[in-house]
């Protein structure tokens, strides 16, 4: 039973019948992105704490009543969300803070924060009798939708930058996609990828795009605050490109409000790269028009040009006394490196962004050390190795197969 009333336009308001819309406002075309209204009377009557705490779902299904599902018998099989929240003790001594803790989604099937929004994007696509499925992404949206889809054996065409990360493209062509590598920006594959879906009837995945996505992303707000025990944290620290996922939190914190599941809603501080902080400069002027850039950053899922997603992620963190940190990419590897020795989890370039900009946050006196923190990592380090090596800063220590050779080693490392 779905408890979806409408679609609402973010820009102007006008609401739609879920059958009467695909995508987008027809008013505004692609930049009048749609929102998901839920009946929230009737949610309240089943989505209670009691209910949860006796689900033995370790998913995102867990809160099915909250997500646009008509067919449950077509949801994927493999495990999608309810990653670990480890309290970071560690790392959080060295920081100063009292009360921090990890969000570890690169523990997802493909190895990112995407699969939320792809596990949704599959079902409807099954729910529409779509027999392929499309998206546009700098790697970890493809890969998880290729790989999300081809857990059900639903064919994948997926758009990437010739930039992409190796590691991703060879997760796509694994799983069985049709990759097409643009000579061009994630900007322009995107857009190409559009016309794509609309000539071939393809089903887009595309963030900003497809209203249902941000649905599956919310759910790590959900995750958050039942893993605290419904205590919500002060501040949740997220990397920031298209805008989508903070946007998708944002709506999850919005949900936990309706259903009086949390009394406040936590900040959320969206974290950008110096090389492409569109969103954290439109934030600081006060509007929710941006200047689009050409982007230049190590950490390619956040490498956006022209964020999609940019209305919902604006008043995501305005709507909860939110911010925007930016950080440079020298920060952002070094706390690949910090996140990786102090607390064990390994993180892509984004996925250590939260903590960089954590760092830049303390440094500049923004952060109370009293406050509860959360740090979303948003993808596995495996998915930009070049990356995590220059992170490291160090090499293996060569030795010929000896007793002899390792002592003299030892004796110069000083072990």
């Amino acid at each position: 039973m779905s408890f979806v009333q409408g679609l609402r336009c973010v820009l102007c308001g006008a609401e739609y019948e879920p059958a009467a819309v695909t995508y987008v406002c027809p008013r505004h075309g692609n930049e009048g992105i749609l929102d998901v209204i839920y009946d929230y009377a009737a949610i309240r009557k089943r989505l209670t704490r009691e209910a949860l705490a006796e689900r033995r779902e370790p998913s995102i299904w867990r809160y099915l009543e909250l997500l646009p599902v008509e067919r449950p018998d077509l949801i994927p099989p493999l495990q999608v969300g309810w990653t670990p929240l480890c309290r970071a003790r560690r790392l959080g001594e060295r920081l100063g803070l009292q009360s921090l803790w990890v969000k570890d989604d690169g523990r997802n099937p493909t190895a990112s924060f995407k699969d939320r929004a792809s596990a949704v994007g599959v079902v409807k696509a099954l729910e529409g009798r779509r027999r392929t499925v499309t998206a546009a992404s700098t790697g970890n949206a493809a890969s998880s939708l290729a790989g999300i889809a081809a857990s059900v054996g639903l064919p994948t065409v997926i758009f990437v930058p010739e930039r992409a990360p190796e590691a991703k493209v060879a997760q796509l062509l694994l799983f069985g996609a049709t990759v097409f590598m643009v000579r061009g920006s994630y900007d322009q594959a995107f857009d190409l990828c559009l016309q794509a879906s609309h000539k071939y009837g393809w089903y887009s995945r595309n963030t900003a795009y497809n209203p249902y996505l941000s649905e599956g992303k919310k759910t790590a707000a959900l995750e958050i605050c039942e893993q605290l025990q419904w205590q919500a944290p002060d501040r949740i620290y997220v990397s920031v490109g298209d805008g989508c996922i903070i946007g998708g939190l944002g709506k999850g914190l919005r949900d936990l409000l309706a259903l009086g599941l949390i009394e406040q809603s936590p900040r959320l501080i969206g974290v950008q790269a110096e090389g492409s902080a569109v969103l954290a400069r439109a934030w600081a002027q006060g509007g929710e028009e941006i200047e689009p850039c050409a982007p230049s950053t190590l950490a390619d899922s956040i490498s956006v040009g022209i964020p999609r997603d940019r209305v919902k992620a604006l008043r995501a963190v305005r709507e909860t006394g939110g911010a925007f940190t930016v950080v440079s990419d020298e920060e952002i590897l070094e706390a690949m490196r910090i996140l990786a020795q102090e607390a064990g989890v390994f993180a892509e370039p984004a996925g250590a962004a939260p903590l960089a900009g954590l760092r830049r946050d303390l440094h500049e006196g923004r952060v109370d050390p009293r406050e509860r923190i959360v740090l979303l990592v948003t993808g596995n380090g495996l998915k930009d190795v070049g990356s995590a090596i220059r992170a490291a800063g160090t090499a293996p220590h060569r030795i010929d197969p000896t007793a002899a050779s390792l002592a003299q080693a030892v004796k110069q490392l000083g072990l």
